[in-house]
């Protein structure tokens, strides 16, 4: 069994090199042959070794000798030293051919379109990137794209190709605008002419069991209902809410996106103390906006179970005038939320198998990704993912199904759109035709026709829809991660459903994501790339309606043919989805003048730990960022993560700054992507307060990823008696300890883990129960802190008890030093880092004086559900074994202990 074992290691270590020598791409043919190398995304990088690229960390690749006829040689200025323009080479070099062919005369140009990711892609036609699916872009030609006395510049193409697509865009935008009023037609409006009033609602939580899962499960309902009710104003009313508490825990309404008085924002904590049960609150607030708003708690984790309702402020004057619905769209676990969180926080996987997402190794294989997954773990990376959580079931206004049968031939529809999912971002999509966009987050925009939309997190969208024949159309509502979905049908007959969305192509995104990480875990930003306003959405390589769809293996040899095998649909290039740069405000949206205060930002994560943050500190880690009243803030993010992160700023608007200029779009919520640096503009307009600005997936937001603006100068809030029990109360949320573990029940003993951790701690103490009196007892306990961004890093101290019967177990280990585990207690120090591969060293030395140094890696995915666990250490000590996960808790499992030999049984898993 120990050469076994050591079969496995050996096995192991040979697969971490190949990750190694993939990464850096070096062949020995290469090094005999090439004395050039360059990087297919950046061909003005040019290096006489193999190695990575500077500026997108790709490996660089060998250029093509291309073959020249000997001229006579013109001396030229040290400045020109390229005569062959490095986009042609890289084409040459990317597409793998030795042809050449006779260049064009100089005056004969041809179009050429090109992709902003991939600009060796040239096509003589519009169309996609067989690479990645984007738009191609048409491309200067050689003649244009001198300067400096007509010499050629090097590297210019990828700036010019983003250029040329940021006015092409937006010159097709203003073209859809065009279009789209045409097609909206003159909208018939109504002018409230009734003076402004006190509007009263009385709303009563409660405890109630629902069943929209599998199982009849605990939520929360407001007058008897989920949603909560639908609260309607018109502008210049004065809204008073009194909320009556009947649970047994505490709540809190937040009113998301309004403009009202800092102490009725709704925030625990931080605006007010939160409403104690079986009390009643009064919340009163003047109406000065109007637009589709949503309302919800802010109190733990109650919105996921039902918490959450439309918020609708209707203009004045001059109020659309046809038939309209408030629309909540919702997710449903039957877990409870307490639950998803720990659970997220133990970085188990199950989720992953839930949605048939783990990408293990064995499907790896199939696909012909082994490499992609051996590099994802070089990097340590987990498996790629665009959601956190399974849920059981999709909602709309409550319902999966939800049938609108009132509306017929000819109708324009206005869906007012509310998006209260706790952590998902839905595709929204039509059968019966275009959708056209006029508002976002309560603010107008200049209507714009697309195909299909993503709202984000806690973000609004009003959007007009048309019936076009007596037959009902399906409004389809479907998760990021394209699990279930849920409709909305639109009119009476025969039903016309959309087109559901393929499953997502997660081995092309893992691909993308080994290209965007570096070794350190930090996004690299690609040159030239304008990566902002979600025009360039990454996650397109896994769409296969935009891409094709992924065949069911790859052969070697056509590795490197982009296009082999690619099913693009014929409808791909016409396919129009909305990003932030199409919104356009029909007024001018400038700031007033003013001092300005710029703000940078970093969002920073760890998925591996579930640590979310601003500059790598959470909300309880930072000081309140201080505004004055009558300066305009302009905040730059740059998202440092794998995930998209819904941003939200309380009680304000900002300014989108996009390729509208001064009609910037309005907004309360910024969608940003990964790798993109977006800016935000707000005036600074309230009297004082404290507003919460922070990342609205809620998981996110309580483990701390958000900060405070505090106006200066702010009178003291009567809402809040006592600060500093309110601010340990508020930091308490990132702070939280969670409880985790493993028990193995075998035949051979028990071993397992029981864990405390939080953002920055973790008490750990692993222990190992002999059935036999020679296996002995152990018990190991740790206290440790995790430091740097991606806490790869963690010193800690602890103490050994070590407990054996018998009389013969001192042993020496590879150092020579001996251990005796007889009745052994020991004071240790030391650190765990981890290593490529997801691999965790380990070295401590005790109070003895021993030291001891181990490589273990934990739940390697063989397939979907089957896990191998192998460690080794230097006092001689050594295990493998396999885990097969039935359950979220339950799992078969076996493996060889160097100390306690063969054993099988089952592991608990918390």
């Amino acid at each position: 069994m120990k050469k076994i074992i050591l079969l496995i290691l050996a096995v192991f270590t040979l697969q971490m090199a190949n990750a190694q020598h993939d990464q850096h791409g070096t062949a020995s043919t290469a090094v005999k042959n090439a004395d050039i190398y360059t990087c297919p995304m950046h061909p003005e990088i040019q290096q006489g070794k193999p190695g990575k690229c500077p500026k997108c960390g790709m490996a660089l690749v060998m250029k093509k000798p291309v073959a020249v006829k000997k001229q006579p040689v013109k001396k030229a200025s040290p400045a020109v030293k390229q005569t062959v323009p490095a986009k042609k080479e890289a084409e040459k070099m990317e597409m793998g051919t030795s042809k050449t062919s006779d260049s064009k005369p100089s005056g004969e140009k041809s179009a050429s379109y090109t992709c902003p990711m991939h600009p060796e892609i040239h096509q003589d036609a519009p169309g996609k990137c067989p690479k990645c699916g984007m738009k191609l872009v048409s491309e200067k030609t050689k003649s244009e794209n001198k300067s400096h006395d007509g010499m050629d510049m090097p590297g210019n193409t990828s700036k010019t190709a983003m250029e040329d697509m940021d006015m092409n865009d937006n010159d097709a935008t203003l073209t859809n605008i065009k279009k789209a009023k045409a097609n909206l037609g003159p909208i018939k409006t109504i002018t409230n002419s009734a003076k402004p009033r006190t509007v009263r609602y009385d709303l009563y939580i409660a405890d109630t069991t629902v069943t929209y899962g599998k199982k009849p499960r605990r939520a929360i309902a407001v007058n008897g209902q989920i949603p909560m009710p639908t609260l309607i104003f018109t502008e210049g009313d004065t809204a008073e809410i009194y909320v009556h508490n009947n649970l047994d825990e505490e709540t809190s309404l937040h009113w998301h996106g309004l403009f009202l008085p800092n102490k009725e924002d709704g925030v625990p904590f931080l605006t007010q103390m939160p409403i104690k049960p079986h009390t009643t609150y009064i919340y009163r607030f003047p109406i000065v906006q109007h637009g589709t708003h949503w309302y919800h708690s802010h109190s733990k984790l109650q919105e996921q179970i039902g918490m959450y309702g439309s918020f609708i402020m209707n203009k004045r004057n001059k109020e659309w005038d046809i038939p309209t619905l408030p629309i909540v769209i919702s997710e449903w676990t039957d877990m409870k939320p307490e639950e998803v969180h720990r659970s997220l926080k133990n970085a188990t996987d199950w989720f992953a198998i839930q949605k048939g997402a783990t990408q293990s190794y064995a499907e790896a294989i199939r696909s012909g990704e082994f490499k992609t997954k051996v590099n994802n773990e070089w990097k340590r990376m987990n498996a790629m993912d665009v959601s956190d959580v399974y849920y059981d079931a999709f909602l709309i206004n409550g319902k999966n199904q939800n049938v609108q049968t009132q509306f017929k031939a000819g109708d324009k529809v206005r869906l007012r759109i509310a998006n209260a999912g706790a952590s998902d971002y839905f595709w929204l999509t039509y059968s019966g035709g275009k959708i056209t966009v006029v508002a976002t987050d309560g603010n107008d925009v200049e209507p714009v026709e697309v195909d299909r939309l993503i709202i984000a997190v806690s973000e609004t969208y009003d959007v007009v829809v048309t019936i076009p024949e007596n037959k009902s159309y399906e409004f389809l509502v479907t998760p990021e991660d394209r699990t279930k979905s849920a409709s909305l049908w639109l009119g009476k007959g025969e039903k016309v459903p959309a087109k559901s969305l393929p499953k997502l192509k997660y081995f092309a995104g893992m691909k993308m994501m080994n290209d965007m990480m570096d070794m350190q875990g930090n996004m690299i930003e690609m040159d030239g790339m304008k990566m902002q306003n979600q025009i360039m959405d990454m996650n397109t390589v896994m769409y296969p309606e935009i891409t094709g769809e992924e065949p069911a293996k790859k052969s070697p040899k056509a590795e490197d043919k982009s296009m082999a095998g690619m099913d693009m649909g014929t409808t791909s290039s016409d396919i129009v989805t909305l990003n932030y740069d199409m919104l356009r405000d029909p007024k001018i949206t400038t700031l007033p003048r003013g001092p300005w205060k710029e703000i940078k930002f970093e969002l920073t994560g760890n998925m591996n730990r579930y640590v979310w943050s601003l500059d790598n500190k959470t909300v309880s880690e930072t000081d309140k960022i201080l505004i004055k009243k009558g300066e305009n803030v302009r905040i730059i993010l740059y998202n440092n993560s794998m995930m998209r992160h819904p941003m939200h700023l309380h009680g304000h608007d900002f300014r989108v700054v996009n390729a509208q200029g001064d009609n910037a779009v309005m907004k309360n919520v910024l969608d940003i992507m990964p790798m993109e640096r977006d800016t935000i503009e707000f005036a600074a307009t309230e009297p004082g307060g404290d507003w919460f600005f922070h990342c609205h997936i809620l998981y996110h937001m309580m483990s701390g990823m958000g900060r405070v603006f505090s106006y200066e100068n702010s009178p003291a809030n009567p809402e809040i008696p006592n600060p500093r029990l309110a601010q340990r109360k508020l930091f308490s949320d990132d702070r939280e300890f969670h409880l985790m573990g493993n028990i193995g029940l075998e035949s051979n003993g028990s071993d397992g883990e029981v864990m405390l951790a939080n953002t920055r701690y973790r008490f750990s103490s692993e222990f190992r129960l002999g059935l036999k009196s020679e296996h002995g007892n152990e018990v190991e306990t740790y206290f440790g802190r995790y430091i740097g961004k991606m806490q790869w890093f963690m010193p800690f101290i602890g103490f050994d008890y070590h407990y054996n019967s018998m009389g013969n177990t001192a042993e020496k280990n590879m150092f020579g030093q001996l251990s005796n585990q007889m009745n052994r207690k020991a004071a240790v120090i030391g650190a765990q880092y981890i290593l490529p591969m997801l691999v965790t060293a380990e070295a401590r030395l005790d109070s003895k004086g021993k030291f001891r140094f181990q490589l273990m890696r934990e739940d390697m995915p063989l397939s979907k559900r089957l896990r191998l666990n192998i460690m080794g250490n230097t006092d001689k000590e050594y295990m493998a074994g396999l885990r097969y996960i039935v359950t979220k808790y339950f799992s078969f499992s076996t493996h060889y202990d160097s100390d306690m030999g063969y054993g099988g049984g089952i592991t608990l898993t918390y």
